[in-house]
């Protein structure tokens, strides 16, 4: 019965959602910096409007490997908290954690559909 309560510490929620908004942060900027080196005239809005459009799914593939670059990182965040402890976890899951996020949206974009820069 304790497992149907859930959790009264919001704590997974706020790291969730931390990887969530990171992730979000590291498109939007590959995204941005993308439409600059196309030449766009409005680089910011249209970078806004490819995260919001982004109507080409990837192929079962690409989608199978993002998955595993997820759940690779996962395991790799909680091994670094199951192996240390203290202060130094903090900072290890940290470092870990970004790092596997930086890689999994890198993937992402890397492996995205180009469209030309609107005239």
């Amino acid at each position: 019965m304790l497992l149907a309560r859930g959790s009264d510490d919001p704590d997974g929620w706020l790291w969730t959602l931390a990887a969530v908004a990171l992730y979000a942060v590291i498109t939007y900027g590959l995204t941005y910096r993308a439409r600059v080196r196309r030449g766009s005239a409005h680089p910011a809005r249209d970078a806004v409007h490819d995260l919001k459009d982004r109507e080409d799914p990837q192929s079962p593939r690409q989608r199978y490997v993002s998955r595993l670059i997820m759940l690779g990182g996962a395991l790799v965040v909680g091994l670094s908290i199951a192996l240390t402890s203290g202060p130094l976890r903090i900072v290890v899951a940290g470092l870990t954690g970004a790092a596997t996020i930086v890689g999994w949206a890198y993937y992402d974009f890397r492996t995205s559909r180009r469209r030309p820069a609107p005239q």
